[in-house]
């Protein structure tokens, strides 16, 4: 979802498939418009490009190569598929959460730690977490055009595609670009790389 009276949004996602796993990330580029938007796609081709690398590695090459554009939040998770594991990273304001599918564990959902900073000029120190999951758990990454409180309803049992229309429409600020991206971790195991999304 634009910024009202853009047609160009600063946010954008990568879902790009490797041999052993998936990248998941999405990058919300500062402010809008089409300046945002030119540093979102550096980003994102950087990340398709280089999918396979961990994610500090992959922080650091798109803050080297964004230092001409006015940098971006970026968080992604990378699936390994063999051990069935995600390893993620955030730097900025956009949100990462994990949803376990059994309603009875005792953190049904896991929040990204996100680093404060800026991809392009004023990175932090990096530091990934990796977290096991298993079949029906369900990554969301939102921007920041997104109320942070969406976590508080997320439903244990919910499609991908409704709950990407759910949080945008119940939660966008409606004052910056919005995105929200649904990945079902079975995908990234099963060899799908189709996400659901709503921007």
């Amino acid at each position: 979802m634009p910024h009202a009276g853009e047609s160009e949004s600063g946010d954008c996602c990568v879902v790009k498939a490797f041999d052993k796993g998936v990248l998941v990330a999405v990058v919300d580029a500062l402010g809008h418009g089409g300046e945002a938007a030119t540093a979102a796609r550096i980003a994102a081709a950087i990340l398709e490009k280089y999918a396979h690398e961990s994610p500090e590695v992959l922080i650091r090459r798109c803050d080297e190569l964004m230092r001409e554009t006015r940098g971006a939040a970026i968080s992604m998770a990378s699936f390994d598929k063999q051990n069935w594991t995600l390893t993620w990273l955030g730097v900025g304001n956009v949100t990462g959460s994990l949803i376990r599918i059994d309603p009875t564990a005792t953190q049904r959902v896991k929040r990204m730690v996100v680093r404060g900073g800026v991809v392009g000029f004023n990175l932090p120190e990096l530091q990934s977490s990796v977290l096991s999951v298993v079949p029906g758990d369900t990554l969301v990454l939102a921007t920041d055009g997104v109320r942070v409180d969406f976590t508080e309803s997320l439903p244990a049992m919910f499609g991908p595609q409704p709950l990407a229309d759910q949080i945008l429409q119940g939660y966008a600020t409606h004052n910056d670009d919005a995105l929200v991206l649904v990945y079902p971790c079975s995908a990234a195991v099963d060899g799908s790389v189709s996400e659901q999304r709503r921007a």
